[in-house]
């Protein structure tokens, strides 16, 4: 098979030669990465670009190795102004037809890597995973600090005047 173009985001494991790698080059365009930024509550999302193979492997198993790099402008959590960031992150999955879901709620999760094999590989789901993972959990602008506590309230009691108020109501 020749390599995935760079619009084709879901490959059909039917597809795949088994005998050696197949390359893949995922560039989403502007619309699709604004649709992203939007579902990942991103101010922007100006580059995004996940590239690798899919190998086959034992057991009737295919594995995906990649590398998802982007740039994403955040809002800071303390001041909502635009923080940017560069992202760079290797991907790994292996999806075999022999995973079995959890049926339970009480059952071991499986290994995150670890996928089932289905008759397509969404190559655009693993990069939205891959980058949704990747994302600072608390992204800071320059210079961003959160205000100081307030020096009372360290010192109040919120409960101080209740026993008062107690005596009060029994006594009345």
């Amino acid at each position: 098979m020749a390599p995935a173009d760079k619009t084709s985001s879901r490959l059909r494991v039917a597809h795949l030669n088994p005998r050696q790698p197949t390359p893949f080059v995922l560039e989403p365009d502007a619309v699709t990465r604004n649709a992203l930024a939007r579902e990942l509550g991103l101010i922007d999302l100006p580059a995004l670009h996940f590239s690798g193979q899919i190998a086959p492997a034992m057991n009737d198993a295919w594995r995906l190795e990649g590398d998802m790099t982007a740039r994403v402008v955040q809002p800071c959590v303390v001041t909502l102004e635009p923080v940017p960031a560069d992202l760079h992150e290797s991907v790994t999955r292996l999806y075999s037809p022999h995973a079995a879901d959890p049926e339970t709620d009480d059952a071991e999760m499986p290994d995150d890597e670890i996928e089932r094999l289905g008759q397509y590989i969404d190559l655009a789901a693993v990069m939205a995973e891959a980058l949704a993972l990747a994302l600072p959990l608390y992204p800071r602008a320059p210079g961003a600090e959160l205000a100081p506590a307030d020096a009372d309230a360290e010192t109040r009691r919120p409960f101080a005047g209740l026993a008062d108020l107690m005596k009060k109501k029994d006594g009345a």
